[in-house]
């Protein structure tokens, strides 16, 4: 089937209504506009059905689309069939594109080599950020993606969509960590993922949000981690203290108890030290974080972690 579109937008939507306003107008501000985007419906009861139908009346390049209650990845396996752009990039219903993101990753996709690509993103509560991830630069591996997933988020993910296709897709099974196991077959099946040193996407963090469910988070990652052992990879102790930083910060930005950070951090020091600490400044931080929110204030933890 022909392409008829350089990009498609996959945007899976559920109870979406109080930020998909804001997400949809970072993708009409693109400075790219060869794209379309599919907007999946996903049994929303709020008012997220109508804002969908409004942007498919305002633009033609957002259509609409419903899979009634059967998740994410299942949401983002539309694009399997219905996408129809030589490109896919996805897009959750809380998360924003810096302008000129579409444009840049064209420009990355002019080298043939490149099956898919990220760059940097920015963590915000809605209002501020202070705080971006870093991004590696030597191309995406799975070593990489056992410890500290570098592409965090898969707002962040463009992808061939021949590639895609040849992936299979998400697995809709796993609800947590789908990207990681995706991304981990991605890159074991010899695509190459590269990353861009600037920044293409602000995440949203929320407390109530997907990502702020660590332990189905955890167990998410078990599946990853299963699929990483079919290609002989296995996680080192280093790997793993990375992982458990990670959910540390993680909580501490979603603002969760402060025990929960603690105990991540603890536990990831006691996995490997060498692994926590590989990043000194962050594993420092990450471990005195952990430790000070115990005497924080809520407000006062929600005001210092959560961007």
């Amino acid at each position: 089937m022909p392409y008829l579109y350089r990009f498609t937008i996959v945007v899976p939507c559920w109870n979406a209504a109080d930020t998909l306003r804001e997400t949809l107008a970072s993708l009409e501000s693109q400075t790219f506009g060869n794209w379309q985007a599919l907007l999946i419906d996903d049994g929303s009861t709020d008012a997220t059905p109508t804002l969908i139908a409004e942007a498919a009346a305002r633009d033609p390049r957002f259509r609409a689309l419903r899979n009634t209650g059967k998740g994410p990845s299942a949401a983002r396996n539309l694009a399997l069939h219905e996408a129809r752009g030589e490109i896919l990039s996805f897009c959750d219903a809380d998360d924003l594109f810096d302008p000129t993101k579409l444009a840049r990753m064209d420009a990355t996709f002019q080298d043939a080599s490149v099956a898919a690509a990220y760059g940097r993103i920015a963590f915000f509560d809605g209002a501020r950020s202070r705080t971006q991830s870093s991004v590696p630069s030597e191309d995406l591996s799975v070593q990489m993606l056992l410890g500290e997933n570098p592409v965090c988020t898969m707002s962040n993910v463009c992808v061939r969509s021949s590639v895609f296709a040849v992936t299979g897709g998400f697995d809709p099974e796993i609800v947590h960590n789908e990207d990681l196991e995706w991304l981990i077959r991605l890159v074991a099946e010899g695509h190459r993922v590269i990353g861009l040193d600037t920044l293409l996407v602000y995440y949203r963090t929320c407390a109530q949000g997907l990502s702020a469910d660590l332990r189905a988070m955890r167990a998410g990652r078990a599946a990853a981690v299963k699929a990483a052992g079919h290609y002989g990879y296995a996680p080192s102790p280093a790997q793993e203290a990375i992982y458990l930083r990670y959910l540390a910060r993680r909580a501490l930005r979603t603002n969760a108890p402060p025990s929960v950070a603690l105990r991540l951090a603890v536990a990831g020091v006691l996995k490997s030290p060498i692994g926590f600490f590989s990043d000194p400044f962050r594993g420092g931080a990450t471990a005195l974080a952990a430790v000070v929110a115990l005497i924080l204030p809520r407000p006062v933890r929600a005001l210092l972690f959560a961007a």
